[in-house]
């Protein structure tokens, strides 16, 4: 599946610049122009790594990089106009997994968006916990309470996809992607009726479900977990 990158800077043009080279890098991408619009995008369906300038209007970068800190590890490289090593400390030190001054070529900020997603991979939580549903990811086994259910490799694959990225919206296209194996020309029905046996085997009730979620006209989130909902 195609990383996720929100780049956030004030400047749209180098904004745009950005964009399309991480586009042509196979990346999706989503801009946001000020510190905001930025906390809305995460907080709507949080990206897999965000391009931060310091100098934002309404919300300046530091204070964006704080908040999302405060309930998010989603990697954060900082960029910034300002020089020196006070400022790079003073940014890692908020929680940026690294740091680039302008002016940078664009074929950096690629080597180095994915140097910090393979870091990030190798850290991914070998257990997702959500109420009574827990994930074994390297066993590749699933418990509701004290019940093993057992899924099919795709249905494990597309509830791994989801968890991961709690809150986060996919749509079926993505989600296919996140399964190999299926035909592109039936997604539509083939990730619905996933989704439908899934529902049957870990919601309490498939009818009205709690853990997987429907968002009309796009496609499906997995509902975000209590606190520590992951180890």
């Amino acid at each position: 599946m195609k990383p996720k990158i929100l780049i956030v800077e004030d400047e749209e043009q180098l904004a745009q610049a950005i964009a399309l080279y991480l586009r042509n890098a196979g990346f999706l991408t989503e801009i946001a122009l000020d510190g905001q619009t930025a906390l809305e995008a995460v907080q709507k369906e949080p990206p897999d790594l965000i391009v931060l300038d310091l100098m934002l209007p309404k919300v300046d970068g530091w204070e964006v990089c704080h908040r999302i800190r405060k309930d998010s590890q989603i990697p954060i490289i900082m960029l910034t106009a300002r020089v020196g090593e006070p400022a790079r400390i003073q940014g890692l030190e908020l929680g940026a997994d690294d740091y680039l001054e302008k002016p940078f070529s664009l074929r950096e900020l690629v080597a180095r968006i994915q140097a910090v997603l393979r870091r990030s991979a190798k850290a991914a939580p070998r257990h997702l916990v959500n109420g009574a549903l827990v994930v074994d990811v390297e066993k590749r086994e699933v418990r509701y309470g004290h019940k093993q259910i057992d899924l099919t490799r795709s249905e494990f694959d597309l509830l791994v996809t989801l968890m991961q990225h709690p809150g986060r919206v996919f749509s079926r296209l993505q989600l296919l992607e996140a399964i190999q194996g299926t035909t592109a020309d039936s997604f539509d029905r083939a990730i619905d009726s996933h989704i439908k046996n899934l529902r049957k085997k870990i919601e309490p009730d498939p009818k009205h479900p709690q853990l997987i979620l429907t968002v009309y006209g796009v496609g499906y989130r997995f509902r975000k977990p209590p606190e520590g909902g992951q180890e």
